[in-house]
């Protein structure tokens, strides 16, 4: 079996990707990027995501390896988006919601291939989608190939970034969610995943902590609502 590397923000997509990866890989590691988010609140639910899954899934524990976080703070110094500054968050002149961070999936993929080719591992996972993506163009699966191809010829190594959840929406990610794990996966994710574009973890919904009224808590939100809806 081959060795994957988890881009692993602490939400629920890439949680989400986190146990999709330990259910079909013999090694799983995870990366984080540190680049001045204002919700940094993510950064600790990494961890409490990461004590969880070992502590409940015991298939999944022993698979689950090292945890990488890269400091990518030039990233958000160079930004002027909602998502590293206290902006409102509105629409931009150019179509393109301002929680878009320019270049940041450009940046996240190289780097964590950098990391892979230095630990042995072949594959990327990532929680990027098309369905509900805001618009950001670096999460297309165009992108994706096209940085899948030029890393590869760059670093003289077949990697492969597998993006699980590329063509489906969020109410079908939760119920992925439930494949993978059953209700206890389903309450880790939403106990202990973050979402909210605000950072906010004081307000408790039956889909998890947020403000309920950022894109990312909509998402979240109708997505949920949409699975126990058909469920």
């Amino acid at each position: 079996m081959r060795k994957a590397l988890v881009l692993f923000s602490g939400g629920q997509d890439s949680t989400t990707c986190l146990a999709w990866a330990a259910d079909r890989y013999e090694v799983v590691e995870t990366i984080g990027f540190d680049y001045g988010q204002r919700h940094r609140v993510e950064l600790d639910a990494r961890q409490h995501v990461l004590q969880a899954m070992r502590a409940q899934f015991p298939d999944w524990a022993p698979r689950i390896g090292a945890d990488h976080m890269v400091d990518l703070g030039v990233l958000g110094a160079i930004s002027d988006t909602a998502l590293t500054s206290d902006t409102e968050i509105k629409m931009a002149a150019n179509g393109l919601p301002n929680t878009f961070v320019p270049g940041r999936n450009l940046v996240f993929l190289p780097m964590a291939s950098a990391v892979a080719y230095r630990r042995g591992l072949d594959v990327i996972v990532g929680g990027m989608c098309e369905t509900d993506f805001s618009g950001y163009p670096d999460c297309r699966d165009d992108t994706i190939k096209a940085l899948q191809v030029a890393v590869s010829l760059g670093m003289g190594q077949r990697f492969t970034f597998d993006t699980p959840l590329m063509w489906i929406d969020k109410a079908e990610t939760w119920a992925m969610a439930n494949d993978l794990g059953g209700q206890a996966f389903v309450d880790l994710v939403v106990e202990h995943t973050h979402t909210c574009y605000h950072g906010d973890r004081t307000q408790r919904f039956d889909w998890g902590y947020g403000c309920g009224t950022c894109p990312a808590c909509e998402l979240r939100k109708n997505g949920f609502e949409k699975w126990r809806a058909a469920a």
